[in-house]
């Protein structure tokens, strides 16, 4: 990718990878110059003989890549790749903020889970004190707790993370 690109050209847009191809896709993006980012969250895994603590894509199948809407093909005929997101036929980019928000979720100690649902919209908040202040997202009941979940827009899942209710207002 040229190094001359001017920032405020460059978007984040999620693209779909091969089944279980994220961690290869990612390396061939980032030899290629490709801003990449790939959410990765460490597991304990249990075999019949055996548990072992592994890293694994937060969002199967998905990573993001920041790059100009010239750059598409480049991305598209990387190993791994399948295709680009779309909503109503055009490809979806992602606010720098959204990015930021799951870069800080990630680089917190919560324990996350994604659901491949579209929740629906609840109570709106922002955390105002802890690792994750200044976020905004939703309330949502589930698994008789209160969490919140932050919705990627345009992507079709949403993240779900525990924060104690005495650390959100509402909005």
């Amino acid at each position: 990718m040229a190094s001359t690109v001017n920032n405020s050209n460059l978007k984040w847009y999620p693209v779909y990878t091969h089944p279980r191809a994220e961690k290869k896709a990612y390396s061939a993006l980032t030899e290629k110059g490709v801003e990449a980012y790939l959410p990765l969250h460490r597991r304990l895994k249990q075999w019949s003989d055996r548990k072992k603590w592994v890293e694994e894509p937060l969002i199967k199948s998905y990573l993001f890549v920041r790059i100009a809407d010239n750059n598409q093909t480049e991305v598209l005929m990387t190993k791994g790749i399948a295709r680009f997101i779309y909503f109503s036929g055009k490809i979806t980019a992602m606010p720098d903020r959204q990015i930021d928000e799951l870069k800080l979720l990630m680089a917190s100690s919560l324990e996350l889970e994604v659901t491949e649902e579209d929740l629906k919209p609840g109570e709106k908040i922002k955390i105002k004190a802890g690792p994750l202040k200044g976020i905004a997202g939703e309330i949502i009941a589930y698994k008789s707790q209160k969490q919140l979940l932050l919705r990627l827009e345009n992507l079709g899942c949403s993240i779900i993370v525990n924060v104690a209710a005495s650390l959100i207002n509402r909005l």
